[in-house]
């Protein structure tokens, strides 16, 4: 993607009015940030199948997929027939995820690798030529409205550093606690893709929101 990319997460969305909440932002971002927690690799579960396909109805947005689950693969297929994009699995998953990634690119989607707080950066390392994206985790997954961990902006350099030096236009993605007092040290870390979920869909204003983390981390 050659611009700054701001993605919503659904999960911080009203669901009873999720397609009208998506709507209201889509003219001003260009990806949708979708959840699917399984109740085992995260302790929480989020939304699934009829979700994703109720929500491309009324959306053209990409939606970017993050697979919080210990068996995603098993949903490819079924999440690329309900409009899903790109498929993001976690490499404490897939310690190695090499077959995992020819599975998700044999259904049709684009790959992700995401990797917690916790796990420290060489783990990724040696797959980065396989991802579309990489997604660094900012906060512990399984719960929106954390407090951002600042320590993993280091991660997220080494990650820059790794794509460019490979000549890569893979993106690398930032979620967990993005807001406009942050965004902008997240890009200058070397992200391009920033996930923001409360900061969005629980403010006032979600337009004047997107607006103002645009203009932080364009600044």
């Amino acid at each position: 993607m050659s611009r700054d990319v701001i993605a919503p997460s659904i999960l911080a969305a009203d669901f009873a009015k999720l397609g009208e909440e998506v709507q209201r932002v889509e003219n001003e971002v260009e990806m949708l940030h979708i959840d699917v927690m399984d109740g085992h690799f995260v302790p929480n579960i989020s939304l699934g199948l009829p979700v994703i396909e109720s929500l491309r109805a009324v959306t053209s947005l990409k939606f970017d997929c993050h697979l919080m689950m210990t068996n995603p693969e098993a949903y490819f297929d079924p999440l690329k027939a309900v409009g899903a994009d790109l498929a993001t699995v976690h490499i404490e998953v897939f310690p190695n995820p090499q077959g995992v990634a020819r599975k998700a690119k044999a259904a049709g989607l684009e790959f992700g690798l995401a990797i917690n707080p916790p796990t420290p950066y060489a783990a990724i390392d040696s797959f980065i030529e396989l991802c579309d994206l990489v997604l660094i985790m900012s906060v512990h997954p399984g719960f929106g409205g954390q407090t951002f961990i600042d320590e993993v902006l280091s991660k997220v350099e080494l990650t820059r550093k790794k794509v460019d030096s490979l000549g890569l236009s893979t993106d690398i993605e930032i979620d967990g606690g993005i807001g406009p007092e942050n965004i902008r040290r997240a890009k200058d870390a070397g992200a391009n893709v920033f996930v923001a979920g409360s900061s969005v869909f629980r403010a006032d204003d979600p337009v004047a929101a997107v607006t103002a983390m645009r203009n932080a981390v364009e600044a």
